[in-house]
């Protein structure tokens, strides 16, 4: 009885680990989104298809939820930029994603870009 309550715990304890550890690598990168975010604008500043490098669109500007949506539908018309945008990978996409909505309007720590 004992070894068998044994094994059902350890098997909880590493089930829980790596359900863990599958979600934050499913997270991504708050910093990396944010210097992404911004060369998106610089790369289409230097096309001329905008006037300034600052991004059209605060994080501030939209809700987690809000930023949820607009990432998951992949409708990124809004920011302008569209060629720029269709060249960004999953991961850098992710790392946006998580700048954007860890600063939303309704975050602890909402930002603008400066």
């Amino acid at each position: 009885m004992f070894k068998k309550a044994l094994f059902v715990l350890l098997t909880l304890i590493i089930g829980v680990g790596f359900a863990d550890y599958s979600l934050a690598a499913e997270a991504g990168n708050k910093r990396k989104g944010k210097y992404t975010y911004r060369k998106v604008y610089e790369s289409c500043l230097k096309r001329g298809a905008v006037e300034t490098a600052k991004p059209k669109a605060n994080p501030d500007a939209h809700t987690q939820a809000e930023w949820t949506r607009i990432f998951k539908e992949k409708k990124f018309a809004e920011f302008g930029c569209e060629e720029e945008w269709s060249k960004l990978s999953e991961e850098q996409l992710r790392d946006i994603f998580s700048y954007l909505h860890d600063h939303a309007s309704d975050s602890g720590t909402p930002a603008k870009c400066n």
